[in-house]
């Protein structure tokens, strides 16, 4: 099971998803920086998988910019390399199943384990 975030370009620091402020919003181009940041990609028309030491991130391929990314995340060493090129590239991440916004600095609280705890209670059902 994935866990999802948000990928943002914004001129604004977001503390709440709430508050965004549309006309900050920077509109790029996610996938040509992913597909060139990650060395091994497995493409399937417009759904990319990258593959890496234990994580792989889902994504599809966006026919024009945008400001804002959705990726299904496996493994938080996932994670840690989006955080690496968020600070790269002056992204924010917004973590959809803790509903908040990543700390950057403090990744530790990132949520990863509020993620495992839900998976884990899905399966005991």
């Amino acid at each position: 099971m994935s866990w999802d975030i948000v990928l943002f370009n914004s001129t604004q620091k977001i503390d709440l998803i709430e508050n965004v402020d549309e006309n900050q919003l920077v509109a790029i181009d996610f996938t040509q920086i992913l597909e060139n940041s990650f060395s091994e990609i497995i493409m399937n028309a417009n759904h990319r998988e990258i593959k890496g030491n234990n994580f792989s991130i889902d994504f599809f391929n966006d026919k024009e910019m945008t400001s804002n990314k959705m990726v299904s995340v496996y493994g938080e060493n996932g994670l840690f390399e989006l955080i690496k090129l968020s600070k790269k590239h002056g992204w924010q991440i917004f973590d959809t199943g803790f509903g908040k916004m990543i700390d950057l600095n403090n990744p530790e609280k990132n949520g990863f384990e509020n993620y495992k705890n839900y998976i884990a209670n899905l399966m005991k059902k």
